[in-house]
């Protein structure tokens, strides 16, 4: 079979200096990518990082797509980056999300045409300066062996049957324009809900752990309630991919896991911070799933994407 062209979606806010890099990296693929699609969210951040340096003028391959804050969404901005390719298949990142090596692109793209694969998401590493307890939880969830996921798994995997990372994943076009691409409107999760579709469909998820990015982060109580509210609210908001499903388990599947990891590593204090952050994980997690019973400040505080709530009329 010919090696099918890719392009590559990428996600940017508030670019960091990394992104050159990023880029350098993705243009010495032993898979050559054929373009480069950016679609930044406020152009004034990315006049900073690019404009005057004469950066990007170097590549002839990237084009840029700005769009404000109020008009960003999890799906439909992706989508509206994918309306821009017309390659065979593409690949979604975000700009934290640096590749390990060179073959990031062909490992991904390899297993999309193989086993009735649609999607196939790469393995994420922490990074040097990622706290221990999240350098498990990648750890937990992206191990270091591969695998294939479809409709035969739900009842073993549960809601881990739909787990896919937009940090770094490829679609298949045909599959993706037949079957809707992603929900145009989500606070998160349009990686997760796409590829609920993908497998009720019939299709197969792959995690391909030979497909390696760097990414971590070290959230603090507040920012990890924050995020695991929007979780919760894109849980209640799409009932058809995740009422049955409880991720609860999961969820504390990993805390005891990683307790575990701590005291093999003798790392006894920060045991207390695993549980503190687990509950503020925990008490978002909850306050997302019931966000309709909550006055409209609450939300505010809560959330992390406050952009989504002052457009499309979320209130």
């Amino acid at each position: 079979m010919e090696k099918p062209s890719v392009d590559v979606i990428l996600l940017t806010y508030k670019p960091a200096k990394q992104v050159c890099e990023l880029i350098r990296r993705l243009e010495k693929q032993t898979l050559p990518v054929h373009k480069i699609i950016i679609m930044n969210t406020e152009e004034k951040y990315f006049e900073e990082r690019f404009y005057g340096t004469r950066f990007l003028e170097q590549y002839k391959n990237i084009e840029v797509h700005h769009l404000s804050s109020r008009e960003f969404d999890h799906g439909r901005t992706r989508d509206k980056g994918i309306s821009y390719s017309e390659a065979d298949c593409f690949v979604c990142m975000t700009h934290d999300a640096m590749p390990e090596n060179d073959r990031l692109i062909e490992e991904l793209v390899g297993h999309l045409y193989q086993e009735k694969v649609a999607v196939a998401y790469a393995r994420q590493l922490p990074g040097e300066d990622c706290d221990e307890i999240e350098k498990y939880t990648r750890q937990f969830n992206y191990p270091d062996t591969s695998g294939l996921k479809g409709q035969k798994d739900i009842e073993q995997l549960g809601i881990k049957t739909f787990f896919c990372s937009n940090v770094c994943a490829a679609y298949r076009r045909d599959v993706y324009d037949r079957l809707g691409g992603f929900i145009k409107k989500t606070i998160f999760n349009e990686d997760m809900i796409y590829a609920a579709k993908v497998v009720k469909a019939g299709y197969n998820i792959a995690y391909v752990a030979e497909a390696q990015v760097i990414h971590s982060h070290n959230y603090s109580c507040m920012q990890q309630l924050r995020r695991n509210f929007d979780l919760g609210v894109s849980q209640a908001d799409h009932p058809e991919v995740f009422e049955g499903i409880s991720s609860t388990g999961e969820g504390m599947k990993l805390v005891m896991n990683t307790q575990k990891y701590l005291l093999q590593k003798k790392m006894y204090w920060k045991i207390p911070i695993l549980y503190s952050k687990s509950a503020f994980k925990f008490l978002g997690y909850q306050l997302g799933k019931h966000y309709r019973k909550l006055p409209k400040k609450m939300i505010h505080w809560c959330t992390m994407n406050p952009g989504y709530w002052k457009s499309n009329n979320a209130w």
